[in-house]
């Protein structure tokens, strides 16, 4: 299994890793919440191990803002806070399992195997969230910086695809097909108009662009 260790304190992330490397395990590490979360997703990993405590960004934060996003990976929390609120927290932030410091490396091991054997979670997240844009894909609702935006049904479409693809060029014909769902003709400037009109809603009252183009290929949400 491919399997990124999230976790600050030295002696444990490398007590951790090198214990799941003997094991036939490959393990990539990360000491910092902030670097984890962009490893985690932009990385494919087969598992998450994430301790709660960490500086700058916390392992809760870091598991809810993951699958806020969409990523699905199985993600295991290792903390020294074991109370059952902080648990029950914990599993309903995200994480798929929740083992408490201090512990054994044979039950640790066997519980990321477990991991391993569940499929991941196909349903789709109800929020979005890139940057500062979030998006509830329940309440149709879209936000910038806390500001409520008001969307057209397209545009929404529009910006909910963007945002399931974050850091990823959306082409021309990608959106047409996933957005419309249906051919078009190629020459239509359908998809120019409709993100002129979003770009001129989630921009409002900000200085940065929320939507890239990126010149020849399409078009990749930055959020801020």
């Amino acid at each position: 299994m491919r399997i990124l260790i999230i976790e600050d304190d030295a002696e444990t992330r490398r007590f951790v890793a090198k214990g799941l490397s003997e094991i036939g395990h490959h393990v990539t590490t990360s000491e910092d919440g902030r670097d984890g979360l962009f490893q985690a997703t932009d990385g494919a990993f087969d598992a998450i191990v994430v301790d709660r405590m960490m500086p700058g960004l916390d392992g809760l934060a870091l598991v809810r803002m993951l699958r806020a996003g969409g990523t699905t990976t199985p993600i295991l929390m290792l903390t020294a806070i074991g109370g059952i609120a902080d648990r029950v927290e914990g599993l309903e932030g995200g994480a798929d399992d929740y083992l408490v410091k201090p512990f054994a490396f044979s039950e640790l091991a066997a519980r990321v195997q477990a991991l391993g054997r569940r499929p991941a979670a196909q349903a789709e997240p109800n929020r979005l969230a890139v940057g500062d844009i979030a998006l509830n894909l329940d309440r149709r609702t879209v936000e910038r910086g806390g500001r409520r935006i008001a969307l057209q049904p397209r545009e929404f479409a529009l910006l909910a695809e963007l945002m399931r693809n974050p850091r990823r060029v959306m082409t021309r014909t990608m959106l047409l097909e996933r957005v419309w769902d249906f051919d078009f003709d190629p020459k239509t400037n359908i998809v120019e108009t409709h993100l002129s009109r979003l770009r001129a809603k989630l921009n409002a009252g900000f200085d940065t662009d929320a939507i890239e183009t990126v010149r020849g290929a399409g078009y990749m949400i930055r959020g801020g």
